[in-house]
């Protein structure tokens, strides 16, 4: 692969006009990292405004032979859109439109710029919503989100943003324009709409997306228990399953995860509980009575202190702002915080979270844990500060840790967050010599060019040990 030259940025530039190709210091170091602890190295930034420019942009790189990575927002937290080797940044935050709303048939196409929770307010007097809204959703992007299946606490239910992305416009890696499904969902043949989702980058980028809305429920009770151990939290979440219901969402936060959330929003949260539960319950007003009660009465024989239900929307979105705002409360601890999404099965749960608090303590860092109960996805937040020295090996030692004791009890790598680079060298704990190859090929189908976000997900035949090393280019 080829670095980018005055050629390329000038090829750019014709394409785009000087001002939205950026070589500047501070736009290549603001475009350096998403969200993670990882940083690579941008050659230039571009901003893309329609589908015909993120055509053109990509066959500038093609011709060039310069790697290429789609960014949105920059929330991501995997190191998925950092730029490694000097790569070409599409920044896609200015396709930001709703291109066209069907409420007949609750569907509507949208550019990936567009933010997750701008979308479910432009349709709200429809009565409807995007269902899939992770703890990010006010600044995350529907392309950010289609890129890592992104999920959030209501997609217990109602599925991460596979099901609810019914088409997808791409510009593949060879510069050709595609559209990957339909209005109508699934047809004959291969769902390569299906495939896309979840690639984060590597087969092409997204420049117009075809959503499911959903309707909005006519009913919705929240409810927090509190517990004095996490354990009896669990249990209660697998107990709620058990009783054949699945609530909107059932998010757990921890004892420090609760005091950093109360400092923060004041909503009377109960700071000396080890843990407390979030349920929420939505449909037809007497189904949604009869789950409360059934979900008090199972959370009441597995020893929870209190019960706390939410008397109106104002206090309903005051509980859900302290979950969704639980990563911002960590810098009232600690300015920094390393965060895993690995995925148990809900049975491990107590036995994995008693490891989790077992790993950080030895290697003398606090952890806060806010997860997604309902389907195990565990979020742990190593918080510290990286000033300290030798802190950051030791978190990163935890972290590998941590991922290895998710997968050794039946879990996966990543929920959410995909696997980007942070993961990537991890992916052998769970496919072997085969799954990668056959993943490899289908990435290969896609792009052809080896251009579209190189080094990511999937181990570089050197790199398929148990350690991890980031490519060159790249540092935490």
């Amino acid at each position: 692969m080829n670095a980018v030259t005055p050629s390329v940025v000038d090829d750019l530039r014709t394409v785009l006009g000087a001002d939205r190709v950026r070589t500047g210091s501070t736009e290549l170091g603001l475009y350096r990292r998403d969200a993670s602890n990882i940083e690579g190295s941008a050659g230039v930034v571009c901003f893309p405004e329609t589908t015909h420019e993120v055509r053109e942009v990509v066959r500038v790189a093609g011709r060039h032979g310069v790697p290429f990575v789609a960014r949105g927002s920059g929330t991501g937290l995997a190191g998925g859109a950092t730029p490694i080797g000097g790569a070409i940044v599409v920044v896609l935050t200015r396709m930001n439109h709703v291109l066209s709303v069907d409420p007949v048939n609750r569907l509507a196409w949208v550019e990936p710029g567009v933010l997750n929770l701008d979308l479910s307010r432009a349709v709200a007097h429809l009565g409807l919503h995007f269902a899939p809204d992770p703890s990010s959703q006010q600044s995350c992007s529907i392309g950010g989100n289609v890129a890592n299946n992104s999920g959030g606490p209501h997609c217990l239910a109602d599925g991460v943003t596979s099901a609810h992305v019914l088409a997808v416009e791409v510009v593949l890696p060879d510069g050709d324009v595609v559209v990957l499904g339909g209005e109508g969902g699934e047809g004959d043949g291969l769902d390569l709409r299906g495939a896309f989702v979840g690639s984060e980058g590597m087969c092409g980028i997204a420049t117009r997306i075809c959503v499911r809305l959903t309707q909005n429920p006519s009913d919705v009770r929240t409810m927090l228990f509190d517990f004095d151990t996490v354990e009896d939290g669990a249990r209660t979440v697998s107990a709620i399953i058990a009783a054949g219901m699945v609530p909107a969402a059932l998010e757990m936060m921890d004892r420090l995860c609760v005091q950093a959330v109360e400092a923060y929003i004041h909503a009377g949260l109960p700071t000396e509980a080890a843990a407390v539960l979030l349920v929420e319950v939505a449909g037809p007003p007497h189904g949604v009575a009869d789950d409360e009660r059934r979900i008090v009465e199972i959370a009441r024989t597995h020893r929870c202190r209190t019960v706390r239900v939410a008397q109106d929307e104002a206090e309903r979105a005051l509980l859900w702002k302290g979950r969704k705002t639980a990563f911002g409360a960590v810098a009232r601890i600690k300015p920094n915080y390393y965060l895993h999404d690995t995925v148990v099965p809900r049975r491990a749960l107590p036995a994995v979270l008693e490891q989790v608090y077992e790993i950080a303590d030895r290697h003398g860092i606090l952890v806060m844990n806010v997860f997604h109960a309902g389907d195990g996805n565990l979020h742990p937040l190593l918080v510290f500060d990286k000033r300290e020295p030798g802190m950051m090996e030791k978190v990163h030692a935890a972290g590998d840790e941590i991922v290895r004791v998710s997968v050794a009890a039946g879990g996966v790598l990543s929920g959410e967050h995909g696997i980007g680079l942070e993961k990537r060298d991890l992916m052998p704990l769970m496919f072997g010599p085969a799954d990668l190859a056959a993943q490899a090929a289908l990435r290969s189908a896609f792009d052809t060019t080896g251009l579209a976000n190189p080094t990511k997900v999937l181990p570089s035949p050197a790199g398929c040990g148990d350690s991890h090393h980031l490519p060159e280019g790249a540092w935490i």
